[in-house]
């Protein structure tokens, strides 16, 4: 039998723009319900990686089961999820709200309504849950929580009659945003007596306890010692123990219908545990599985190289322990003859990127060097093949290629009607165009546009933010492939290629692209006994070129008047010495040139 009387649970996620406050509300929520003692509290306290707390963003779905005692005397267990609002980790929302009934939606009283705050309300749409919207942050000055409810019936059609008007601050209305939750989400339905049937949300590896899945019970119970059974891996395991997070973990006899807990596998295997799949029970199983998640389709690419090659097995290692929570991952070897051994790894968006590199180095203590990031280009050979191409070395020879096509993107942009000229402006420049363009209030105006997205990764959000002090917000999904006209840009040292430095451009930006990195590497590359020519080259074109003069001894030092011959003799000799050394020496490209050069934002 079910553990707690489902009529008295609700399931929400907490869903908003990025910086709306959705940590923030579940911080007050933590603190209202008594769930974290008041010594114990500490901002974003559901962020539990540093990373997170640094760049004060969420980057990882967290569940906390709170119990609440509403004005009708009854006590209500909620199950809250606080989600990601950054548009790389769209795909963690959308996993949390399978496990729902219901989504509180924050919107900012200042800001009012974003891109990523329609992008997830459609998401709670598309997956038919209850929504709550609540305004958030009006206890600052410019704060307009009515012109804010207008947008949000405007622009989402969504009913903001409801709309709570909150404070994650100082925590006003959050208790009225607790009563609306009891009142507008739907119970949990499902059938206590039938067979196991539960989501995995999330899994994290423990070393003591092997994979722990985050999971959502629909039908059925799970008890400790319990046989279960993984529908999509076809593997059985035994449940060690099974609790909940409040915020920290506590063991709990069963869950129940409705319930939202985690299970203690003891599989030493991180791949055992896929996030998606449905367990049941190992004797008494259920019909048919549940429709898991749509997998996550890598967007963009970059080569990850440990600084000393030792450190490839442990590379290896530390991103199959990554991807048990992280399933968007992926990875491939690569080689590089100037980096060596390291994988070629596929990211969401340029932050996961940033994030997953960042957590690989201080989780796991390894130096790493990460080379520009790329996407996936389908090419099309002239014998009619098609072979996709996720790295510069890997595109046939320029004879081979019939044409290639590159990923495009639907990008959508809100921001003040006086910066539309501005974002018009980056699109163009960024090879975009503009397909539509829609007042929603006096205050915004929404912005279409078709993309390709390798122009987006590079430093496209940096200068839509700057151009529009901060006022636009972008978000974006991925349209189709279109044919372009791309060429292969190679650095040449000495007139040997550094395939670490390679790049896929546009045609017309490759001069400009191989004009600003020759004029970089001659900054960087220590001056030999020789002079070493840099050279962007597209085939056998050289289109720019610098020159790291050589270092020179002065050999006449010591020649005071004299014979003239004897002067052109030493020097004679040392150009003969030059012409040697140019011909066996080899250039050594350090590694700050390649951290200078394949810094994302530049």
């Amino acid at each position: 039998m079910a553990t707690f009387d489902t009529s008295h649970i609700r399931n929400f996620s907490i869903v908003a723009h990025i910086d709306h406050g959705k940590s923030t509300i579940s911080d007050r929520i933590l603190s209202l319900t008594r769930t974290v003692e008041e010594r114990d509290m500490e901002s974003q306290l559901l962020d539990t990686m540093d990373i997170e707390r640094e760049r004060g963003i969420t980057i990882k779905s967290n569940a906390v089961r709170v119990m609440y005692d509403a004005d009708d005397g009854e006590t209500y267990q909620f199950n809250l999820i606080d989600t990601p609002g950054h548009v790389d980790f769209t795909y963690e929302v959308s996993r949390s709200l399978a496990a729902c009934e219901g989504a509180v939606l924050v919107v900012d009283a200042t800001q009012g309504v974003e891109a990523q705050t329609v992008s997830n309300a459609n998401l709670a749409m598309n997956a038919n849950l209850d929504i709550v919207p609540a305004i958030n942050k009006i206890d600052l000055p410019s704060a307009h929580p009515e012109e804010v409810k207008t947008e949000i019936e405007d622009e989402l059609a969504i009913p903001a009659d409801d709309a709570v008007c909150v404070s994650g601050k100082t925590g006003e209305g959050i208790h009225d945003l607790l009563e609306a939750i009891v009142g507008l989400v739907s119970a949990p339905e499902g059938d206590a007596d039938g067979p196991l049937k539960a989501l995995i949300l999330d899994s994290y590896f423990d070393e003591y306890r092997g994979v722990v899945a985050m999971v959502r019970v629909f039908d059925g119970s799970i008890k400790k010692g319990d046989q279960l059974w993984m529908m999509q891996a076809g593997e059985g395991f035994l449940a060690d123990a099974v609790g909940v997070k409040r915020p920290a973990e506590a063991l709990v006899p069963e869950l129940g219908v409705g319930e939202v807990g985690f299970v203690v596998t003891g599989l030493k295997d991180p791949e055992a545990v896929r996030v998606g799949d449905t367990v049941t029970g190992r004797d008494r199983r259920c019909a048919e599985a549940l429709p898991g998640y749509r997998e996550a389709k890598p967007m963009v690419y970059t080569g990850i190289f440990p600084v000393d090659n030792k450190e490839y097995e442990n590379l290896r290692d530390a991103l199959d322990k990554l991807h048990v929570n992280d399933p968007s991952l992926t990875w491939s070897p690569e080689t590089s003859a100037a980096l060596g051994f390291g994988f070629r790894v596929g990211f969401l968006g340029l932050l996961h990127m940033e994030v997953v590199k960042e957590r690989l180095e201080r989780e796991f203590n390894l130096d790493l060097i990460a080379t520009s990031p790329s996407v996936d280009y389908h090419v099309f050979k002239t014998d009619g093949e098609m072979v996709a191409v996720r790295s510069p070395q890997d595109l046939p020879d320029v004879t081979r290629i019939d044409h290639i096509e590159e990923p495009y993107l639907k990008a959508k942009i809100i921001c003040p009607p006086e910066f539309t000229g501005a974002v018009m402006q980056l699109a163009i420049e960024h090879r975009g165009v503009t397909t539509d363009m829609i007042h929603l209030t006096e205050r915004s105006v929404e912005m279409h546009f078709d993309m390709p997205l390798a122009e987006l990764i590079l430093d496209f959000f940096d200068q839509l933010k700057s151009r529009t002090k901060g006022y636009a917000s972008l978000d974006y999904e991925f349209s189709e492939y279109r044919a372009s006209d791309l060429v292969k840009l190679d650095i040449l040292l000495s007139g040997d290629e550094v395939d670490a430095l390679s790049f896929i451009v546009h045609k017309d930006k490759a001069y400009a692209l191989a004009r600003g990195l020759c004029d970089k590497l001659k900054e960087i590359i220590p001056r030999q006994l020789f002079e070493v020519p840099i050279q962007g080259a597209i085939g056998n074109k050289i289109i720019a070129r610098s020159t790291v003069k050589a270092r020179r001894k002065d050999v006449l030092a010591k020649c005071y008047g004299g014979d003239i011959s004897r002067k052109r003799k030493l020097l004679e000799k040392q150009k003969e010495g030059k012409k040697r050394m140019k011909a066996i020496g080899s250039v050594e490209v350090p590694q700050e040139a390649f951290l200078a050069i394949l810094k994302v934002d530049e």
